[in-house]
């Protein structure tokens, strides 16, 4: 029961499956009180039940929702002690093809949308309370047609640095996590595919690629008391840092290599 009497608001939990609704069944597990918020009301009342917690429709992209969703924890949690944001869109357009609208949509998703809710978070959040933001190996490590995604991912995980030493006097912790290519909602085409998941793995030390409990789990340890850290990017992905991410051209042989043995 390591986050046993904790508040937890996790943002991005709308989706049956994904890293929110995972992080949340985690958090409940550990004594937690949730509220899960996202955009659609049927999944969210789901999680919430299964977990015995709160849920709130809230898009990260809008600041009035956002603020309302703080009152909300306020009111029927009677606080805030750990704020989650797991929402992203895995955009994959090579530079020249990137549109303004994708540019425009993607910033308001991954760096507009995850300040404004640290901000609303932060504003009700009690002394000693933790932050996490869930970033990307690839904010730091290269992934070919993904700059837009990387550069918001990487440009947020800055700004929690800055929220950590603002806030560190305030005994607030803030941090990122940093999954690699993980089987989940966001990559469900390229996941059924074992000659990419392939392709991925053996660029991981830990010889596999990362799961979606993998990050919850250091999502948790990150919000309890016994965590140290602030301000870092912890880096949860077998080691894929260490090395790189495969390219668009490796991914296809390996696909390609994979279909002609099937057949023979």
């Amino acid at each position: 029961m390591r986050l046993n009497g904790k508040r937890a608001v996790i943002i991005g939990a709308a989706g049956e499956g994904n890293l929110g609704q995972v992080v949340a069944r985690q958090f409940a597990a550990e004594g937690a009180t949730v509220m899960v918020a996202g955009r659609h009301e049927e999944p969210l009342a789901a999680i919430a039940g299964e977990i015995g917690g709160h849920h709130a429709l809230a898009d990260i992209c809008d600041e009035a929702q956002l603020a309302a969703l703080g009152q909300a924890a306020v009111d029927k949690m009677g606080g805030v002690d750990i704020a989650v944001n797991a929402t992203g869109w895995g955009l994959l357009t090579p530079f020249l093809d990137t549109t303004r609208a994708e540019l425009e949509r993607i910033t308001a998703l991954q760096f507009i949308g995850p300040y404004q809710f640290f901000q609303a978070m932060l504003r009700v959040m009690n002394d000693g309370g933790s932050i996490v933001q869930v970033s990307s190996a690839t904010a730091k490590i290269m992934m070919e047609d993904h700059a837009a995604y990387m550069g918001t991912k990487a440009g947020i995980d800055h700004v929690v640095r800055c929220i950590a030493n603002e806030f560190g006097a305030r005994g607030i912790r803030a941090n990122s996590v940093a999954p690699g290519f993980t089987a989940s909602p966001m990559t469900e085409r390229a996941a059924r595919n074992p000659a990419v998941v392939g392709a991925f793995a053996k660029e991981y030390p830990l010889g596999r690629v990362g799961t979606l409990e993998d990050t919850a789990e250091a999502i948790t340890w990150l919000c309890t008391d016994g965590c140290f850290i602030t301000g870092e990017v912890l880096q949860v992905n077998g080691g894929v840092t260490l090395r790189r991410n495969p390219t668009n051209s490796e991914i296809v042989a390996a696909a390609k290599a994979a279909k002609a043995a099937r057949e023979g």
